[in-house]
């Protein structure tokens, strides 16, 4: 071979490598984003892509959340401008189902590891005929109240048995001179997921009161939703002074801060809470009327899944991390991580907290209801039932709206579209 021969064939393999390098740094440069409402569980996040990028070391992931609040607006802005993360994260029911609706959500019924799921668990986010899951399910939520136990001992208050123990534990604590309950009505969410819906189905009859909804047999404004928009209207006097400019964020940091008694709560808090409070904590569920003569009914709620943007650019990526989330390692990594969201897959995760442990053992002792509007009454983008209740239920508190007004206006507007099947 002449020199000049060698020196082309050492060219080309010098091509060739630059190539090869190219090419692998091209499929080191996947990166998906997660869109979510979940802000400030990074960290969590980072340990769960460290460990997805493990077995995946091609492919980067940002977790990226918006503000609770902002985020079924913001995420359809981003839809429908073509901006959206790889991998969104799902509510459960319409407005999850809405998203695969109108296109954007891809089917993952027959994904690896959704096998590891109950027909209940996958409920939220399957199609109403049965035939396709949309997003794969990650946790539930309980709803409760989170106290600061180093006062109650300090003062010798006990947890609340019945709702009329509840309130009568409001004023003892509103004339110790604490805020009683950490809640804000600037966001009615909060008034809503953590008020009404928290206590409600002790009032209303549990889950079947809920489905009544569904099937025209009950009504926001009868005897039992009022009874609970009644009930929720007691909390006014115990609110912190000026609630009506109160954030969901402030309300925390009023809480953690020691400045009030009781967060009424979704498990959704006890990773921060524990990071940011500086006192022991206790927890005690939504408590029944004394005429429910102990029966007592807990918000068990279907709460978040992951689903993948049917127009990703990466595709493939975005499977390969759906497959990682119906995996035990992930629900071990997100159970444990978030104290408070329970993996809905059929493994044995290990819960250390002692939060969390209180909220879980109330499915021993109570039933469990869905919130009240998140199926099928709040499809209809423009009356959704549950942004009315945001609305309702802050107002309710502001003493703008008496009990029954809000079940009225619930019922109005869900009237002029709603037609119950059973009567369709």
């Amino acid at each position: 071979m002449n020199k000049r021969l060698l020196r082309l064939f050492l060219v080309l393999a010098i091509v060739l490598l630059g190539v090869q390098m190219y090419t692998a740094q091209a499929q080191q440069k996947v990166t998906l984003v997660i869109e979510s409402w979940r802000t400030g569980d990074e960290a969590v996040w980072d340990q769960i892509i460290a460990a997805f990028k493990a077995d995946n070391p091609d492919i980067d992931v940002k977790f990226q959340p918006t503000n609770p609040p902002d985020y079924n607006a913001a995420l359809n802005a981003k839809l429908k401008s073509g901006t959206a993360g790889d991998l969104i994260t799902c509510r459960p029911f319409d407005a999850g189902l809405q998203l695969y609706k109108d296109g954007n959500l891809t089917d993952v019924t027959k994904l690896k590891g959704m096998e590891n799921f109950s027909d209940f668990a996958k409920i939220a986010w399957t199609t109403e005929d049965g035939k396709v899951t949309y997003c794969v399910p990650m946790a539930s939520v309980l709803h409760g109240f989170i106290y600061n136990k180093d006062y109650f001992d300090q003062k010798g208050f006990k947890e609340p048995a019945t709702y009329e123990e509840f309130l009568t534990l409001l004023e003892n604590i509103k004339k110790d001179g604490m805020t009683p309950l950490a809640i804000g009505t600037k966001e009615g969410w909060t008034t809503t997921s953590m008020g009404f819906d928290n206590i409600g189905p002790n009032f209303w009859g549990g889950d079947a009161g809920r489905k009544g909804l569904i099937d025209g047999t009950r009504k926001y404004n009868d005897k039992g939703f009022v009874a609970a928009f009644e009930a929720l209207s007691k909390w006014a006097p115990y609110l912190p002074k000026g609630h009506e400019a109160i954030s969901y964020t402030d309300s925390q940091g009023l809480f953690t801060s020691g400045k009030a008694a009781i967060f009424p709560a979704g498990s959704w808090e006890i990773a921060g809470f524990n990071k940011d409070a500086d006192f022991k904590m206790g927890a005690f569920k939504a408590p029944p009327p004394a005429s429910a003569n102990g029966k007592c009914v807990i918000s068990d709620q279907l709460d978040i899944a992951l689903g993948a943007n049917a127009k990703s650019k990466n595709p493939e990526a975005a499977q390969k991390f759906l497959e990682f989330v119906a995996t035990e390692k992930f629900a071990q990594l997100y159970g444990g991580g978030l104290p408070g969201f329970f993996p809905l897959g059929n493994f044995k995760i290990k819960l250390d907290d002692p939060l969390a442990n209180t909220f879980l053992s109330w499915r021993g002792t109570c039933e469990s209801a869905l919130r009240s509007s998140y199926q099928k009454l709040s499809a209809n983008p423009d009356h959704p039932t549950e942004n009315n209740l945001w609305n309702v239920t802050s107002q309710l508190l502001q003493g703008k709206l008496t009990p029954q007004q809000a079940g009225d206006a619930i019922q109005a507007d869900l009237d002029k579209w709603y037609k119950p099947a059973a009567k369709s």
